[in-house]
This record gives C-alpha cells, structure tokens and sequence, in this order.
C-alpha cells in the first residue's frame, strides 16, 4: 500500500527583529561594551527629556511656580542648599534639575528636526543630481560646494537673521524653535546630498535600474523605490553624527543669545544663563547643563562612531 506523500510546510521567513539580532551590526554591538554604554546613556537622556512633565520636581516654564526667594540656592549636599532643588537654583529661583529635564527635550526636538529637516532636503537633491546628472547636477553640486566654503555655524547664523529680521524680532517659543530647525537644517544638507549622488551614480547603471527602465517605471518611482533603499546606509551614519551636530550647534546659537529664549530655555539658554554668574561663586548654574549636554553628545558621537565602523564592510 502506497504511503501518502506529505508536502513539508514551506518556512516562514524570519522576522524583521529576527535577521537584525541575526547580523553582523547587532554582533558588533554587543562586542563594544563602550558602544552599549553610549546606547545606555543615550537612551536614558531621551527617556529623561520625554518623561520630563513627570520626573521633573517643578515645571520651569511655567511662572506661576518660581520663587525669587529661591534664587541661586546651591546643590542641595551644600550646606545652604533646600530641598527639592537637588542641583541648585538660578537667577529665578528656578530648579536647575527640572530646567536640565526641559532643556533636553528641547535640545533633542531641535537636533531630530534639524537632521530630518536637512536628510530629507539632502537625501532627494542628491537622488535628482545623481540620477539626472548634467546641468541639474553641476547646478546642485556648485550650490553645494559654495556652501562648503563657509562654517555650518556662520550658515546657521546668518538664515537665523535673516528669517528673525523679516518675522520681527520679537518671536515667540515655538516660533523660535522652527527658525532654529530650518536654520540647522539648511546647514548640514550638503553631507547628505554629495553622499547620495556619489552613491546613485554607481547604483543607476546596475541592471536592476536597467530593468525597471525597461518596463517604463518613471524616474521618480525609480529613485524612491528602487535607487533610495540602496544608498540608506551611508546615510543613516551621517544622521547620527549629525543630531550630535546639530544639538552642538543649537547650543551655539542658544549660547550667543540667537536661539531659545530664557522663558524657554535648551541646554544652550541655560549655559549661556549660568555663564553670567560663573564668577561669582555660582557655578552650579553653568557646570550642571554643560555636564549635560557634553554626556549627550558624547554619547551620540559614539553611537555614531560605531555604527561607521559597523556598516562598513571593509572592517568586516
């Protein structure tokens, strides 16, 4: 008697987390201890900075919960410090912890902005520039090279200017923050624009765009779906070196007195507030938010670091 044949079910493709605990870049983390640190300290300064509304002792923002009696108490292990401040006060008796909490999320909202405001301005004008080439691309590419001639800060300063100067000088928070993010953002599109038309111009003469030509897909459905998931990688290293740029910068702008205000201060509004009374004893106001800020970026930075080396198959 004939046995049946069985069909072995066919196998269910693994997952998406599945092939990335899988790979080379998730083995290359879990080696670099410092790596899992930096991803560590960086994931705790963001949860800090969403969670601020519920970790923060007071809201720094709001004027109602300000006390001048409470101006520029030291750290609270200091012998004239009080409770709840655990890290001093201000000039305005406001809490130093709670202001760092806020100025992270502000710090943060600006950088993640700016860098997707400026990936996505670099990432399509590199994809038109590779793709088209000719004039499109020598006019994309010589406007990109005359901004490499000047300081992305000098850059971030001038469309900070010009943009306050035709708005009025007098902007409110938000306003400000928008300014601070197309100003950021229209510094650092040029890394991603040359890297994407460097890589376009490899990955357009392969015979997988060859094909799609051949089966009269458009150019723009070419460069989206087929030409942009080949040329992520670069780009993904560039975005994560550049949100520890772009909070830098931020900061920079804050610090010289063109970025956030002081009723809704970064990181950048706080140093440049504690900076004023660094000499007179009071240096808690200006170490604790530049603390801060230099953890965040260190561990950006070497987030980013890693992830070049990582997505690099030449170091494999």
């Amino acid at each position: 008697m004939a046995e049946a044949t069985q069909t072995a079910p066919a196998p269910q493709p693994a997952s998406l987390l599945a092939r990335f605990l899988d790979s080379d870049v998730w083995a290359s983390f879990k080696r670099s201890k410092l790596t899992m640190a930096a991803a560590v300290l960086t994931v705790a300064l963001m949860a800090a900075a969403v969670l601020a509304g519920f970790l923060a002792p007071q809201d720094p923002f709001d004027p109602a919960q300000l006390e001048l009696m409470n101006s520029r108490l030291p750290p609270v292990w200091d012998a004239e410090g009080q409770m709840p401040f655990l890290l001093g006060t201000d000039e305005q008796g406001r809490d130093i912890l709670s202001a760092i909490l806020y100025g992270l999320r502000i710090s943060l909202a600006v950088g993640f902005l700016g860098v997707a405001f400026s990936a996505t301005l670099g990432i399509g004008l590199g994809l038109v520039a590779g793709y088209l080439g000719g004039t499109v691309d020598a006019v994309i590419m010589r406007i990109a090279d005359v901004q490499l001639t000047f300081p992305a800060i000098l850059i971030a300063l001038l469309v900070d200017g010009v943009v306050k100067s035709v708005l009025g000088g007098q902007l409110d928070g938000v306003t400000t923050l928008s300014v601070l993010v197309f100003s950021i953002g229209l510094s650092f599109w040029v890394q991603y624009a040359r890297t994407v038309r460097g890589s376009v111009m490899v990955e357009k003469n392969k015979d997988y765009i060859a094909a799609a030509r051949l089966i009269g897909l458009p150019a723009p459905v070419i460069m989206v779906r087929h030409v942009l998931p080949n040329v992520l990688g670069p780009v993904l290293v560039i975005a994560t070196i550049n949100l520890a740029l772009a909070i830098i910068t931020e900061a920079t702008l804050s610090f010289l007195g063109t970025g956030m205000p002081e009723t809704m201060p970064s990181l950048g509004t706080l140093i440049r507030i504690g900076n004023n009374y660094l000499f007179s004893g009071e240096w808690w106001i200006v170490a604790f938010p530049g603390i801060a800020l230099a953890l965040l970026v260190l561990s950006i930075n070497l987030l980013g670091d890693w992830l070049r080396d990582a997505l690099n198959p030449k170091l494999r």
